[in-house]
């Protein structure tokens, strides 16, 4: 039987996940709370073992499987090789190994449009904490204690830092840096 399966990304703990494929009937999701900039998620590493010939990979839109043009266009390489087709709804393309020019330049510059948009994010980010340093205003990267409470307490239970992370939904990286604190 082939599965309906769900993925879904936010970039961090505190957003929400619920308006990405609401009204899609799916048998299984996997969900990350972390950034997409690259393929080392726990989900998806789990979804990429998980899926098999013939199954259904739903996306709510093409950022948040990868924000990486190259790694956007490598994971739907290995989808569809593995006879595993992949839909995004937003922008409702599905790729299921079917060769369709149109589609795979939408897929090329869209996944280009995301990458630059991260950039631009990322960019401003950096121009703004320099504004707010020279000021005298700027006060680090805030910690959100309730997350790194909870890495604490599932380690002290005797939880290994890849587990903790998948629990959370974080990636590994970020339970490392906790418990060096």
């Amino acid at each position: 039987m082939n599965a309906q399966i769900g993925y879904i990304r936010v970039s961090s703990v505190d957003q929400n996940t619920e308006r990405q494929l609401l009204s899609v009937e799916l048998d299984k999701i996997f969900e990350d709370k972390c950034s997409g900039k690259d393929v080392d998620r726990p989900a998806l590493k789990q979804l990429l073992e998980y899926a098999r010939e013939g199954d259904v990979v739903h996306c709510h839109d093409i950022s948040r499987m990868a924000r990486n043009t190259e790694d956007l266009l490598r994971l739907v390489k290995d989808f569809n090789s593995d006879g595993i087709t992949l839909k995004f709804h937003k922008e409702n393309f599905i790729f299921d190994g079917t060769n369709n020019p149109m589609q795979q330049l939408m897929l090329t510059m869209l996944g280009g449009i995301y990458q630059f948009e991260r950039s631009m994010i990322l960019e401003r980010q950096r121009e703004g904490i320099a504004i707010a340093k020279a000021k005298g205003r700027y006060k680090g990267k805030q910690i959100n204690k309730e997350l790194h409470t909870n890495i604490k307490q599932l380690f002290s239970e005797g939880m290994n830092k890849a587990q903790i992370a998948r629990t959370i939904g974080c990636a590994r990286k970020t339970v490392i840096d906790v418990l060096k604190r």
